[in-house]
């Protein structure tokens, strides 16, 4: 581990990342010490200042981290930071094991917790307020001599000064004169709304005169906004977690804390050219924690420049810029069309143009690709969420016949109840294919498995592309305005070769049906995707 990293971004303004320690606490997030080394990775590589890892001593795992992290991550641009509190009331620092073992971590950065809360002071702590004073100023006085550098975080610091302003203000002064290098002033309970939060920060500021960072929680959904009031009102220090994991609904979101730096303040936060490895950064640590990436998270959602009305989509035809605040590829993400009932003309073209269908301006031709599609969609199709559909109707429409690389003759699946209360899921499939007719039966975990091995199997040895192919995402919906068990059903399939996904819709009476419908256009697009050619 490098305690100066060689590409570090200046030091006149902080982007400190505690998504190991704070992010962590986020419900359903149970991160192993592997885990937290691969984050770390990823979060020193989008050029982080500071990455806070956990708290050394308070568990092995967090402990472990610190020991690892040492021998096996040299930091390129961001210093590790070990999270701590200050000595207890009424022990020596020198004595207390807890400060010790931020030592031990040899993290060359602490962040240290301190009470800024009058009543909390007298009720958590229980002790004086003259003596939660002399713990900030004995611990970081320390931690100093020990060739450390110290940020102090005022734990519901806003709360505290609403209370008494004074003592707030007086934990601010006390750790700035013992020589903490920032003062994070934290909102906790993520209760503050931004104009509160840059009042306030002006104001310690003006009277404190020590570097100011702000911690912001999302409980009124403004922490992102109140981070960027804090950096308006002169905080030069802000904590984020990445996608805003954190407890009860999350922290500050580091992407568009980052991207609202860069892009809108014009304050140059990360190495150059890291701020267009957002989304993968985003995207990565998303699949460490094992959660599912926001498709709607700004900045860096799949979503984030997705258009579906006609009007955007006729604007964006002449100018992109018309609805979209900045240039998606600045932060490594996409524009993407959505076809759907509300598309026009523009959006259609829009669409081939990005699948790389030439429509050549044939007026008549994209007129019957938006009545077809509309057609469609009221019978239940959706092709925003189904690309891969959507290029095959498209196709269809501009060669003047379907794609065919099979032809079905019948299918048919059964479910076996036994008499033991087992079931047996059977499908046959018959098809021509290549000229050649293909009888195939096979079981499954269930009706639409058994259809999918019987169609692979058919097809396997005729198109050996398949065998790359795999189901990995299977949706049912019962589409409203229908009742009980003769309702319609929509039923979206994703696919993958192991180079990327594709998603296929089908719609029927019955969710076999539809599954079919779903399962002939996944292995139809698969195969064009391998560059086979149809038949015909």
């Amino acid at each position: 581990m490098t305690d100066a990293p060689e590409a570090a971004v200046p030091d006149d303004f902080h982007v400190f990342d505690t998504t190991l320690r704070d992010g962590a606490q986020r419900e359903g997030i149970n991160l192993t010490v592997a885990d937290k080394l691969t984050l770390a990775r990823h979060l020193d590589d989008y050029g982080v200042g500071f990455i806070e890892g956990g708290w050394p001593g308070a568990n092995p795992r967090d402990t472990e981290f610190f020991q690892r992290a040492r021998a096996e991550i040299d930091f390129r641009h961001a210093q590790l930071v070990a999270f701590g509190a200050t000595r207890k009331a009424g022990v020596r620092v020198e004595d207390d094991p807890q400060v010790a073992a931020l030592l031990d971590s040899q993290a060359p950065v602490i962040t240290l917790v301190a009470k800024s809360h009058v009543r909390h002071v007298e009720l958590a702590l229980r002790t004086t307020p003259e003596e939660n004073l002399a713990m900030v100023r004995d611990t970081i006085a320390h931690l100093r001599a020990h060739g450390r550098r110290v940020f102090l975080d005022c734990e519901h610091f806003f709360e505290g000064y609403a209370l008494d302003a004074d003592y707030a203000k007086s934990v601010v002064r006390t750790a700035h004169e013992a020589g903490a290098d920032v003062v994070v002033l934290c909102d906790t309970n993520g209760g503050m709304l931004p104009a509160q939060v840059s009042a306030v920060v002006r104001t310690v500021l003006a009277d404190t005169g020590a570097r100011l960072g702000i911690h912001a929680q999302d409980d009124t959904g403004c922490a992102v906004a109140n981070t960027l009031a804090a950096v308006d009102a002169g905080a030069t220090h802000v904590q984020c977690t990445a996608n805003g994991y954190g407890e009860r609904v999350g922290n500050s979101n580091l992407f568009p804390v980052v991207a609202a730096l860069e892009l809108k303040y014009g304050r140059p936060v990360l190495p150059p050219g890291k701020l267009a490895e957002t989304t993968r950064i985003s995207h990565a640590i998303a699949e460490v924690v094992n959660l599912t990436p926001s498709t709607h998270q700004p900045y860096v959602g799949v979503s984030a420049f997705a258009h579906k009305a006609g009007l955007h989509a006729s604007a964006i035809k002449v100018d992109p810029d018309l609805y979209q605040h900045i240039d998606p590829a600045l932060v490594g993400n996409t524009m993407r069309m959505l076809v759907s009932d509300m598309a026009g003309r523009a959006s259609i073209e829009l669409k081939g143009k990005e699948l790389g269908i030439d429509l050549g301006g044939d007026r008549e031709l994209v007129g019957r690709v938006v009545e077809r599609v509309k057609e469609r969609e009221l019978a239940g199709y959706t092709y925003e969420a189904a690309d891969a559909s959507f290029e095959l109707l498209l196709r269809e429409e501009v060669g003047g016949k379907p794609l065919r690389f099979f032809t079905v003759e019948s299918w048919r699946a059964i479910v076996e109840d036994r008499p033991d209360g087992t079931h047996a899921n059977e499908a046959t499939v018959k098809l021509w294919a290549k000229g050649e007719r293909i009888v195939v039966t096979a079981e499954g975990n269930g009706p639409v498995n058994a259809l999918d091995r019987a169609l692979r199997v058919a097809l396997e040895r005729i198109y050996p592309q398949l065998a790359s192919m795999e189901l990995v995402d299977y949706k049912v919906r019962i589409l409203e305005g229908a009742l009980g068990t003769g309702s319609i059903t929509r039923v979206l399939v994703s696919t993958s070769d192991g180079r990327g996904e594709w998603s296929t819709v089908g719609v029927a009476e019955n969710v076999i049906a539809a599954s079919w419908q779903a399962l002939d256009d996944a292995y139809a697009y698969g195969l064009l995707r391998a560059g086979v050619t149809p038949e015909g």
